[in-house]
């Protein structure tokens, strides 16, 4: 296993060499790819996928915080390994549409690489990175309820992002950032739960 992705641009890299290999992308290469630095990229992603336009599809976002749950709870006790199980593991998506969501991604990328790296490291070493799944956990609870307003999920996603590039990067800033937005998030989620009630 390798050491995994430091910055968004490795991450997009090593997906694109997956998708010259194959003819589709599973899980399980990613898994493999990312190594034993997979936490973050999969907290990242999935939250990523919510955010896009692809979120919108009903029930997507339920699937996506099952995943990042799933993740999270192995990162909140410490393993050093992500396990998936075999169902997840084996999904799978064509190569052209990976490339082709790449290539829409480079240049955002690139602007967050130049951005976020290693500012206040020890805020994403020690315990921060348990506390970043704890809250990761609390926030992809809220996901299933809130999938059923528009758009709501965003604001949880978008912490739960925040954290996964904060542990990915080793940039406490960025770990900051994504404990406000997830403030923002559940305050958000409480407002519309009393709302809509």
């Amino acid at each position: 296993m390798t050491d995994g992705p430091s910055s968004i641009g490795d991450i997009l890299q090593t997906l694109r060499g997956l998708a010259d290999k194959q003819d589709r992308v599973a899980l399980d290469d990613v898994v493999q790819a990312f190594g034993r630095r997979s936490f973050g990229p999969l907290l990242l992603i999935p939250a990523l996928i919510d955010i896009s336009p692809i979120g919108s599809i009903p029930g997507l976002p339920t699937v996506l915080a099952a995943i990042i749950i799933l993740v999270a709870v192995q990162l909140a006790f410490g393993r050093k390994h992500l396990w998936l199980p075999g169902f997840i593991r084996r999904r799978s998506v064509a190569s052209k549409t990976v490339r082709r969501a790449i290539d829409k991604a480079r240049k955002p990328a690139a602007w967050a690489d130049r951005w976020f790296h290693g500012r206040l490291p020890y805020l994403t070493h020690g315990p921060f990175p348990r506390v970043a799944a704890v809250a990761c956990i609390i926030l992809a609870l809220a996901v299933p309820p809130l999938e059923l307003l528009p758009l709501a999920t965003t604001a949880p996603m978008a912490a739960i992002a925040a954290f996964g590039l904060a542990l990915m990067v080793g940039d406490g800033l960025v770990m900051i950032v994504a404990i406000l937005l997830a403030v923002v998030a559940v305050g958000v989620g409480t407002y519309l739960a009393i709302t809509q009630a």
